[in-house]
């Protein structure tokens, strides 16, 4: 790419933005050139507006630390500022859903992170290995919001991506029903262990709208585009707990399944370590080589050792094995808020990028 893209982050104080802000340092394709926050850390410099609350590993990038962070309602000037944006705001659902409308109605492109426009019919939720044909929606969603070039897409739950990918990469074998358990981290929560010492040595059996999402999500990434909306599928049947669990990054999730026709474990495995989609065949900068790894020792995947498999950008399987009940079970890791999370939407902007849906204003 001749020129990077200029890219703003809306929320870019939050832990979700400060992912984004760590993963975009050095991108050879898009350059944060704008912060944008709530009018309380407006006026500010980034580095002033996060204060002591920087949650990454990694040190705050000297290239973002002098931005003056800007208010965040401003649309049409922080608009102008940018070709696109990454949308990780933290207000209720229906100001969400109208302040990204709002910037796509300026021709800025929102990549969300948020999940108000999930369930919107002529927003592509996609997990780029996945479903990336669901930006084939993208011009009907222009002709109801008037635009040229501003559209909103997003990324699903964090929640899922430890398991739905299995999902796609078994779609021949017929995959009918779910029970799945997600031990979900605290960064989830956009917590660390010292904001959040209660969690110490716990476990909360309870993650508000989480088992929905769980259930209901992996249905509209396997669903198809009929008449300019997307049309969840019917299989297959999820039922989903969600669980907090002691962990800073990193969600599991013990699943078991059946298919209509029941493969043999070697096909499976077989399956999913050779499952790729648009993201390898177009080599995206952020795309992991290998999305599914599998692995064969009994006590992996496990979040010390694998969550950072592929940069955080891959998904980790193992355990599988016959159950005595359903056809399999196993377990599945991914990093909640790399391919989770900003790191997912990252990859998502790339890909419609390669696809020309996000270019130079």
């Amino acid at each position: 790419m001749d020129q990077k893209l200029r890219v703003g982050i809306l929320g870019a104080t939050g832990m979700v933005g400060q992912r984004f802000i760590s993963l975009l340092e050095d991108h050879p394709w898009f350059e944060v050139v704008t912060v944008a926050a709530s009018p309380r850390s407006a006026g500010k410099t980034y580095e002033e507006a996060v204060g002591d609350r920087w949650k990454m590993d990694t040190p705050m990038p000297e290239a973002v630390k002098k931005l003056v962070v800007l208010n965040v309602n401003d649309v049409e000037h922080v608009a102008s500022t940018v070709d696109f944006v990454f949308s990780a705001v933290d207000m209720s659902k229906e100001e969400i859903k109208a302040i990204e409308e709002e910037y796509a109605k300026t021709e800025t492109p929102v990549v969300s992170n948020n999940s108000a426009h999930r369930w919107t019919p002529d927003v592509p939720m996609v997990v780029p290995e996945i479903n990336a044909a669901h930006f084939d929606v993208i011009p009907d969603q222009k002709k109801r919001l008037g635009t040229t070039r501003g559209f909103i897409a997003v990324k699903p739950n964090c929640s899922i991506q430890s398991y739905a990918p299995c999902l796609a990469a078994w779609k021949e074998f017929g995959p009918k029903e779910l029970v799945v358990t997600t031990y979900q981290a605290i960064s989830g929560a956009g917590k660390t262990f010292k904001d959040w010492p209660e969690m110490v040595g716990n476990i909360i059996p309870f993650i508000g709208g989480e088992e929905e999402k769980s259930e209901q999500e992996p249905l509209r990434v396997l669903g198809k585009v009929e008449n300019g909306q997307i049309v969840k599928a019917q299989l297959p049947k999820i039922t989903c707990q969600c669980v907090r669990v002691p962990v800073l990054n990193g969600h599991t999730a013990a699943v078991f399944i059946n298919f209509e026709k029941k493969p043999t474990k070697e096909q499976l495995i077989e399956k999913l370590v050779n499952f790729k989609g648009f993201p390898q065949e177009a080599e995206l900068p952020s795309a992991p080589k290998q999305f599914i790894q599998y692995l064969e020792e009994d006590n992996r995947p496990q979040v010390t050792l694998d969550v950072d498999y592929e940069n955080g950008m891959g998904v980790s399987i193992g355990r599988l094995r016959e159950d005595t009940m359903y056809d399999y079970k196993f377990i599945g890791l991914s990093h909640n808020t790399v391919r989770g999370a900003a790191g997912g939407a990252v990859l998502c902007a790339e890909a419609l990028t390669a696809k020309g849906y996000i270019a130079k204003k």
